[in-house]
């Protein structure tokens, strides 16, 4: 224990990680779900893991994975933004860090309400990433969702918790150091069936490299989406990163065609983008629904 208690004060190395037993990987990884330890414990069952975005996918789909029952419970065990009651020490540190220690009377007194006011109509508390948000986009956040429905509210809920989660990952482990002098940079993509609350498996993506004008446009790759709504590896990785314009084509109207469902609007969604430095990690997910899709920079 000592040993797992020394290796918790630095970022640990794959192989570290695959080494553990699963106390010792519960020791380093439990905290990583709010007081949920038992997700860390069933993702050490898939181990040996490749990458930091390898064991994240692990632990996404034991959350995924699990009986309603039990998402819930880990749903309820987050604290309310803005608490002064006792939380976790990385909550402590998550909310620090967006101001919530710095409330006004009347931003308290307002986030109180619509804390309470959220858990009286869904069962469980508001739950937002708030790590890069501020405190005034944190209550805006709140304002917006608590019109929602109880299973988009559920389904968003666990989008965030898999947001902190890979926060609070990316500062445990340390991916493995490239060759001095070899390309870092990487280009990934994730696609989730919000329609079903879900990845979307068995989605085509085409990825396309511009020019500055508006004819020139090289195709470079034809990729599949796993099971997890992931392609296999990079879409872009080494030097093949090149700094540019790019564009992802996702053809969401073949894959919800072949889900049977009943909206045929959207047929191709192209995400037109820019890589500025080959060597950061540009990841670019796709929430489609029949009706409407979303895009972002993501982490």
């Amino acid at each position: 224990m000592a040993d797992d208690r020394k290796l918790m004060t630095r970022r640990l190395s794959i192989a570290e990680i695959n080494a553990l037993d699963r106390d010792g990987f519960v020791a380093a990884f439990g905290g990583v779900f709010e007081h949920s330890p038992w997700v860390a414990g069933l993702a050490w069952e898939a181990r040996p893991f490749a990458s930091a975005g390898a064991l994240l996918d692990a632990m996404l789909r034991v959350v995924r994975e699990a009986p309603k029952e039990r998402q819930l419970e880990l749903i309820r065990a987050h604290p309310d933004l803005g608490s002064r009651l006792a939380m976790s020490d990385v909550s402590t540190r998550e909310q620090r860090g967006a101001g919530l220690d710095r409330l006004t009377a009347e931003e308290y007194g307002e986030m109180s309400a619509l804390n309470r006011a959220y858990a009286e109509k869904f069962g469980f508390p508001f739950i937002l990433a708030v790590r890069g948000k501020t405190k005034d986009e944190i209550i805006a956040a709140m304002r917006g969702r608590i019109g929602r429905s109880m299973e988009e509210e559920r389904r968003k809920a666990l989008d965030q918790i898999g947001r902190i989660a890979a926060f609070r990952l990316s500062d445990l482990v340390a991916e493995d150091a490239a060759p001095a002098g070899a390309a870092t940079g990487r280009l990934t993509t994730h696609v989730l069936d919000v329609s079903k609350g879900r990845p979307a498996a068995g989605m085509r993506i085409e990825l396309y490299r511009l020019g500055d004008g508006a004819e020139f446009r090289e195709r470079l790759r034809d990729a599949i989406t796993n099971a997890d709504g992931r392609t296999d590896g990079p879409l872009l990785a080494g030097d093949g990163m090149l700094a540019g314009r790019y564009e992802l084509l996702f053809h969401v109207g073949d894959y919800f065609r072949n889900a049977g469902a009943d909206i045929a609007f959207l047929d191709e969604v192209p995400v037109r983008f820019r890589i500025a430095d080959p060597d950061a990690h540009y990841h670019v997910p796709l929430l489609a629904a029949p009706g409407g899709y979303s895009a972002y920079r993501g982490s």
